[in-house]
């Protein structure tokens, strides 16, 4: 935390020092303007030389002045963001609010974990996680916490994770240049899109009569001040007119071309600069050295032509202004040069922007996992095996405070399915998810809230917090029973880690016991490794039959002095007290 707080005080400090300057070049264009409008009345009755020079120096000053604010604004902007990114860290270091997105966007209840481990919306891992500022990031985050990466990238990630841990001032730089610019969907599909689109072809008569036009126009204007005959005059109006003819006869290829043209360049211009300072960076990490190396095109810096492309962009956003567009056009049929430009970029660079935009949105969510990494130094990263082997020492979950938080040790090895029980309130679900999150942290490359593990990374299948689908007119347990039949079918095909959570709530007692049981004995002899939780004790009894697969765990609750006292602390065997009547005769219930 205290690395935040230097920074914060830091970067206080140096946007009071900009906003100064900001100030001040404010006041001096101010007072170059007054310089320039005194000068030019002083000198239209007199020509005095020296009303002419201050004239001169006021404009040429003003100008340059305009220049260095567009700097000091783009340096006040990109300040800003660095000390917002510090206070947002301490305000969520310290628990007083999580000002991140959290992903509800990307809510799945038909996903197999997702929505029971809370992975998306308030108080979620995503929300936890996300130090994302442009939607692909984002997406990209989101695609890694819903699947599971092979072994081999996992490592590679790992590898990756922890070197950018490290680089705490480059990941807040990346953060800040993402942050300085909006960013959204609709930017991001139009980029993609206009990218897809092959280039419209313009026609060699037109290209050729594109650079003939504009030197037959000022030749001509040119001969008519040199030699002052009207008839040089005409022939200029002439061609001015021809050339907006020309124009607008390639208007409408260049509209739908150049359609929300002045949204894009803002992306582009955004996503320039990230590309720039991952290009300056230097890593050793296999990975990030290889996602590095995406943004290689034949030795071309990729940078400085997004950079180009931003440019293209903007010169042919000046289409909006129309009397400048009738002036440059029918001069020097600018736009058209322009377009050509653009569409020689188009055919060569096109097809790379999605690699390049997937560059980008793998480092932020990488950065994502390392900023998690940095501010938890204790959490561990998994060893990974190819045994379906499953042992996690001090495992507890990731968003509950470490003051609070307690860890269990775990093992799925002699016995690769747990039977588990407590009362209400003891902490089975909470011990469920735990298990559940890390295994989908463990699957992304990151480090996992215990001091060390033994992973096989594998599919997460969860049935814990189903709900009612009035839009389907499917009932709480329908639904559940379709989840359970997908989870079953995946079992048919490989090994997976299975999470349920006191299944079959809506039916009788003896139904759900006999259901239970029968999904106990389906998923063990599909070979599922995992947990569930029940109340029926008598659903523990199927241990009996499966010693050597099976295992009792539980959650016991104590009762001191008239109170209920709940250690959380994960036991062998099957649960003993009993807390729902104690509770109820304690409220005057019963």
């Amino acid at each position: 935390m205290q690395a935040y707080v230097a920074l914060q005080e830091k970067y206080s400090i140096s946007l009071t020092k900009i906003n100064k300057e900001y100030n001040l070049i404010s006041t001096l264009r101010l007072l170059m303007a007054l310089v320039f409008v005194t000068s030019l009345v002083l000198y239209v009755p007199s020509e005095s030389t020296p009303a002419l020079i201050c004239m001169l120096f006021s404009f040429v000053a003003f100008f340059v002045l305009i220049k260095i604010h567009q700097k000091l604004v783009w340096k006040k902007n990109l300040t800003k963001a660095l000390l917002s990114i510090n206070e947002e860290e301490l305000a969520f270091l310290r628990r007083e609010t999580n000002p991140f997105a959290d992903g509800s966007e990307f809510v799945d209840h038909s996903h197999g974990y997702s929505y029971d481990l809370d992975i998306y919306g308030k108080n979620s891992l995503f929300q936890y996680l996300n130090r994302t500022a442009t939607f692909m990031g984002k997406t990209k985050l989101s695609e890694r916490l819903n699947a599971i990466l092979p072994n081999a990238l996992i490592k590679a990630n790992q590898e990756a994770i922890q070197e950018l841990s490290q680089k705490l001032a480059w990941r807040q730089d990346v953060l800040a240049l993402s942050k300085v610019s909006s960013d959204g969907q609709e930017d991001f599909e139009l980029l993609v899109k206009w990218a897809s689109m092959p280039a419209p072809a313009i026609s060699m008569v037109t290209l050729l009569f594109s650079y003939i036009s504009p030197i037959l126009f000022f030749a001509s204007l040119g001969a008519y001040w040199a030699i002052d005959e009207g008839i040089w005059g005409q022939i200029s109006i002439l061609i001015f007119v021809v050339n907006l003819l020309v124009f607008t006869s390639q208007l409408k290829t260049i509209k739908k071309e150049m359609n929300s043209s002045s949204k894009i360049h803002g992306a582009i211009k955004k996503y320039s600069r990230i590309i720039e300072s991952i290009e300056n960076e230097k890593f050793h990490s296999s990975r990030l050295h290889k996602l590095k190396q995406s943004l290689s095109h034949n030795e071309v810096q990729v940078s400085k032509q997004v950079q180009k492309l931003a440019a293209l962009f903007h010169r042919m956003d000046s289409l909006h202004n129309a009397l400048g567009a009738i002036f440059s056009n029918g001069f020097l049929l600018y736009h058209i040069h322009v377009f050509r430009t653009l569409n020689t970029w188009k055919k060569e660079y096109a097809s790379h922007i999605p690699t390049w935009l997937d560059v980008i949105a793998e480092f932020e969510a990488l950065n994502s996992f390392a900023n998690f990494s940095y501010n938890n130094p204790s959490f561990a990263f998994p060893k990974l095996n190819e045994q379906h082997l499953i042992e996690l020492e001090d495992v507890g979950h990731p968003l509950i405070k470490a003051e609070t938080r307690v860890n269990n040790s775990i093992s799925f090895d002699q016995h690769r399915f747990i039977i588990l029980t407590g009362s209400n309130m003891s902490g089975k679900s909470t011990f469920l998810r735990t298990l559940g999150v890390n295994m989908v942290l463990a699957g992304t490359g990151a480090p996992i809230c215990a001091s060390s593990a033994n992973i096989h990374p594998m599919e997460v299948l969860v049935s814990m917090r189903l709900s009612d689908s009035l839009e389907e007119s499917e009932s709480y347990f329908f639904a559940e029973v379709k989840r359970l039949k997908e989870i079953m079918e995946r079992l048919d095909f490989k090994t997976c880690f299975v999470l349920l959570d006191e299944i079959l709530r809506g039916t009788n007692s003896d139904d759900k016991r006999s259901g239970t049981i029968g999904v106990i004995q389906k998923m063990i002899s599909n070979k599922a490794i995992g947990a569930i939780a029940t109340h029926d004790l008598e659903v523990c009894l199927t241990t009996q039959k499966h010693a050597n697969i099976l295992r009792n765990m539980c959650f016991e609750v104590e009762i001191v002095n008239d109170d209920l006292i709940f250690d959380y602390k994960l036991r062998s065997g099957i649960c003993q007290n009993k807390s729902a009547t104690f509770l109820m005769k304690k409220m005057g219930i019963i």
